[in-house]
């Protein structure tokens, strides 16, 4: 009754369940257990990260991020949450078109969906996708560190030709200082097979892995990637200009993901925190 007192009228709603009006005043002079203050206070700080990490965390994350204040359970996370209607961005998939209709040379499947690595520069995936801005599409290129997924190199740019990939590549090994035998995973698309691109990984001795024709699933780190950029931080934003969407973007990759948004998959670490305890 309580809740919706700004829509009917006491007297109504006591009559419709059959409570006195009397009873329902007493309840609400009644003082606060302390269950109820702790909850308060525990809602409050839920909000808080909530609002910190912009509406991205469900109660899991916030569970783990309270675990200096008292440890409450994922239930009680939950409830509150439920409650209050407190509710985290659900990722969507992302369809990236990928130009595979080419007679380059395409290597094998040798990730084969093994997408975990105990070091850093054991593994790599990398992919292509777009975002839509008022003066066009705006290509982004990723590659990820499968050792707690963080994105180790990225470029943008209005096409997605060859070399949009490759300063993604060389981005990722100056940063990185990635030595011989790492293993290198993309799509069969023509950027990535491309001469150019392999004679990059050869110079370097790296190992060349390519998903299956048309299977997605075979590089799903990216795609789950995308994915997360997509809803959690560019859905329902509209982009003058091909400049405020590489801001967004570079603000997503190098503040948020990579060193605050905590992974499941990470035992609630960030990816930055996998790399340095690796």
């Amino acid at each position: 009754m309580e809740t919706h007192r700004s829509e009917f009228r006491v007297a109504k709603m006591a009559e419709v369940l059959q409570v006195s009006r009397s009873g329902f005043y007493a309840y609400l002079r009644r003082p606060k257990s302390n269950r109820e203050i702790e909850n308060e206070l525990l809602l409050e700080k839920i909000k808080a990260i909530y609002k910190k990490n912009h509406a991205i965390y469900g109660y899991p994350r916030i569970t783990n991020e309270l675990k200096n204040d008292g440890a409450p359970s994922k239930n009680r996370v939950y409830r509150l949450m439920r409650k209050n209607g407190i509710k985290s961005k659900t990722v969507k998939k992302y369809k990236a078109t990928t130009n595979s209709n080419h007679n380059l040379q395409v290597a094998e499947n040798l990730l084969n969906r093994e997408f975990t690595a105990n070091k850093p520069n054991q593994k790599w995936v990398s992919d292509i996708t777009y975002v839509a801005t008022d003066e066009g599409w705006l290509y982004l290129a990723g590659v990820m560190d499968l050792c707690g997924r963080p994105i180790v190199g990225f470029a943008m740019a209005e096409h997605m030709r060859k070399s949009l990939v490759i300063e993604a590549l060389n981005q990722a090994i100056g940063r990185t200082g990635a030595k011989e035998g790492l293993l290198v995973h993309s799509d069969r698309g023509v950027q990535y097979a491309s001469r150019e691109y392999q004679a990059i990984l050869n110079e370097n001795k790296f190992i060349c892995s390519m998903s299956r024709k048309g299977n997605c699933y075979d590089n799903a780190p990216m795609e789950s990637f995308w994915g997360k950029l997509k809803q959690e931080w560019l859905y329902g934003k509209r982009f003058k200009t091909r400049a405020e969407a590489k801001a967004a973007i570079f603000e997503y990759i190098e503040v948020f993901y990579n060193r605050r948004r905590i992974h499941s998959s990470n035992c609630y670490k960030t990816p930055m925190e996998v790399i340095k305890a690796a």
